[in-house]
């Protein structure tokens, strides 16, 4: 199936009717080149209307964390970003809605399908660790031991600038986490 099916497909679901009457395209970025694959949440709003994954302070210190510039993240074919929805969800009274629980098993295998040089798939936050590592207890202990499940998946805690109690409570992922993440992009990078 080509990516205009698949897309196309995405676009005619009838989940997915509520967006494409709106003129709301799926968000997601990919490339049969890429290298490393980021498996977030869902869009958040100013995404959803800039139509670019990360572009928020999240985004800013996503890219902190790979040690990587804007270029390089959004202008080469090296980085694919699928949310585990590729629509904002709307809103909650402490956040954004989840992620419809659905639409990553039914949409990912068809875009991953497409990109045969993943060397990582970076694992950004609890609802893309919750499904696709199979023995998902909870976040921090599945970010404390990243190392269990490499080289496939590398989780991380969502970069939200508001996790700033949940990285109090965790220096080390700052301390040990982030280097080795930082590292091993690198070598995939060069």
């Amino acid at each position: 199936m080509s990516m205009k099916d698949i897309i196309r497909k995405i676009e005619n679901d009838p989940h997915n009717r509520q967006f494409t009457q709106l003129g709301i395209k799926p968000l997601f970025t990919m490339s049969p080149e890429a290298k490393i694959l980021i498996i977030g949440q869902a869009p958040g709003l100013k995404a959803q209307e800039s139509k670019q994954l990360f572009n928020d302070p999240s985004g800013d210190i996503l890219r902190e964390w790979l040690g990587m510039n804007r270029e390089l993240f959004y202008d080469s074919n090296l980085i694919a970003i699928l949310p585990m929805d590729f629509y904002y969800p709307g809103k909650t009274k402490s956040g954004d809605k989840p992620p419809r629980s659905f639409f990553a098993k039914q949409w990912h295998p068809y875009l991953i399908e497409q990109m045969p040089n993943i060397e990582i798939t970076l694992l950004v936050g609890r609802y893309a660790q919750a499904h696709y590592i199979s023995d998902f207890t909870n976040l921090t202990n599945t970010v404390k031991h990243y190392q269990d499940y490499l080289p496939q998946y590398f989780p991380l805690v969502h970069p939200s600038p508001r996790n700033f109690r949940w990285h109090a409570k965790n220096p080390w992922f700052k301390q040990e986490v982030i280097p080795h993440l930082q590292k091993l992009i690198y070598t995939i990078v060069t």
